[in-house]
């Protein structure tokens, strides 16, 4: 018997003073089977800090042909690519022909990743790599509630999250590119 996904309700409270973003979203993301918290949390992150109306979840781990998020365009072409981890740089290259602008959320032990994939893939004109640092994610993200309701505040390339309990800070350290 195949394991099933587990739903998950989301209510993000998005305030971004960088775009003057100003958002309340409610909705229900799926959690693969394979998935850990700390990606479906870095995808709620990638979320907020890409947010647009159009912005929606991709199939990710359960279909390789499509991202973690996507924002499609009215006429279904794809304007943003947005991956979440340590994707190698031929899946980079294959994402930067299929959309106008890819994103990469990077986290965890990245050194090893910055050097090998990376450095192979920095003359990609629009590919924009961020990444999150470890100590405030594991802390954000250990033991994430079927129910999350974050306040989600972007200053100055920072992310403050608070999950009610307490307050992460996390520093977004931009690799390659921009927002």
């Amino acid at each position: 018997m195949a394991l099933q996904a587990t739903p998950y309700k989301v209510q993000l409270n998005i305030t971004d003073t960088d775009l003057g973003v100003y958002e309340n979203v409610r909705m229900t993301v799926a959690r693969h089977p394979s998935e850990t918290e700390e990606r479906l949390a870095v995808r709620l992150l990638a979320y907020a800090l890409w947010y647009h109306e159009r912005l929606t979840f991709g199939r990710g781990l359960s279909d390789v042909d499509e991202p973690a998020l996507w924002l499609k365009t009215l006429d279904d072409r794809v304007e943003h690519w947005i991956e979440v981890g340590q994707p190698d740089a031929e899946r980079m290259t294959w994402c930067s022909r299929r959309a106008g602008k890819v994103s990469v959320l990077v986290y965890g032990n990245t050194r090893v990743w910055i050097n090998k994939q990376l450095s192979a893939v920095t003359s990609l004109a629009n590919l924009n790599v961020a990444a999150l640092p470890d100590e405030p994610l594991q802390a954000l993200s250990t033991d994430l509630p079927r129910s999350i309701d974050w306040g989600v505040m972007i200053s100055d390339g920072v992310l403050y999250v608070s999950d009610g309990d307490q307050q992460h800070e996390l520093p977004v350290e931009w690799l390659q590119g921009e927002r």
